[in-house]
């Protein structure tokens, strides 16, 4: 399918990293595999999901309690946190862990759903919502908020070149 998408920074940084891991399917697209590569202990309890970072020490524990597509989005979210913040979140102004959580938030829709992935998929069917939701394993919620945006950046596109 060919598109005229406009990718963010962030959306081609994810699937170049991603590639570079040699992840080509959504098959392989793996919490274990990721940590891994990055040198994350990856600790699935029955405690609330959190990633904790100390020098050079990095983990990110999962909530084994939550259904496992749940956990995926929240792996993908703690290893957003891992990747791109820095600081202890407990002592930070609210207005800051707010707009680390909205970046997370951001980063879990491309992490979960990378756009070199999607440019395989017809994201016209009627069905492609339950489609990527089984292929990627996350909650069709994830999967209808990513096309929205998808979308918008389309729609976005067109209307400021048709009214040049």
């Amino acid at each position: 399918m060919k598109w005229s998408y406009s990718p963010t920074p962030l959306e081609s940084w994810v699937s170049h990293f991603y590639k570079q891991l040699g992840i080509q399917s959504p098959e392989e697209l793996d919490e274990r595999r990721i940590a891994k590569s990055l040198n994350i202990h990856l600790i699935y309890k029955e405690i609330p999901s959190m990633s904790y970072e100390l020098g050079r020490f990095r983990s990110i524990t999962i909530d084994n309690r939550l259904p496992h597509k749940i956990q995926r989005e929240h792996f993908y979210h703690e290893l957003g946190h891992i990747l791109r913040h820095a600081g202890r979140q407990i002592m930070m102004p609210a207005a800051f862990r707010e707009l680390q959580e909205w970046d997370a938030r951001n980063f879990t829709r491309y992490a979960a759903l990378p756009l070199h992935l999607l440019r395989k998929y017809d994201l016209k069917h009627p069905e492609s919502i339950e489609v990527l939701s089984e292929h990627f394993r996350v909650t069709p919620e994830l999967c209808s908020d990513r096309l929205s945006k998808i979308k918008n950046n389309l729609y976005y596109k067109f209307a400021t070149h048709s009214k040049l």
